[in-house]
């Protein structure tokens, strides 16, 4: 499809062609995402490796959530307490608002699986990284270099320790 785009986008954008195509064929791919919200370097990011992904190796990358307001991550905690039955349970899918980098609009979530395999592969090189072992289509903007992959969101790494928290209960000694 975005082939189809190319020549459109040659006349209206000149040397970014491929770059306004890969978008034009990412919004007809997936008419219903919204990347408004995200900070303008993680946009940045996101869309040259989305670039990069189509013209280079043939993957479509579509976000299912980028940034989200805080009361619609507060409704989402909310409901993944009443669906797993604890508070810490909840943390193994999903944060609070003041945790999550949805809110701070530096996280998206990913589709279909091997457009986020190709983000794991080469999303470093962006910024992006695959920041939960649990969430394969959970990806953030970390401009400072490869966090470590942690097993779930209600682990915590604090950077001024060498602790790992959950909860704000010690799990383990991390080096």
């Amino acid at each position: 499809m975005a082939l189809v785009f190319l020549p459109v986008a040659f006349v209206v954008a000149g040397r970014r062609a491929a770059h306004v195509g890969c978008r034009w064929a990412l919004a007809f791919r997936f008419p219903a995402e919204r990347l408004a919200g995200l900070t303008a370097e993680t946009r940045a990011a996101l869309e040259a490796a989305r670039s990069r992904a189509l013209w280079r190796h043939g993957e479509l990358i579509g976000v299912t959530s980028g940034h989200r307001p805080a009361e619609r991550q507060a409704r989402i905690f909310a409901d993944a307490i009443r669906r797993e039955g604890s508070l810490e349970a909840a943390r193994l899918r999903a944060l609070p608002p003041g945790e999550s980098r949805h809110v701070a609009g530096t996280a998206v979530d990913v589709r279909p699986v091997e457009g986020a395999r190709w983000l794991e592969r080469y999303g470093a090189r962006y910024g992006l990284y695959r920041i939960y072992e649990n969430e394969w289509w959970h990806f953030e903007y970390r401009p400072g270099g490869r966090p470590v992959l942690l097993p779930h969101p209600g682990v915590t790494r604090r950077p001024a320790r060498s602790t790992v928290y959950r909860s704000n209960r010690v799990l383990t000694n991390a080096t």
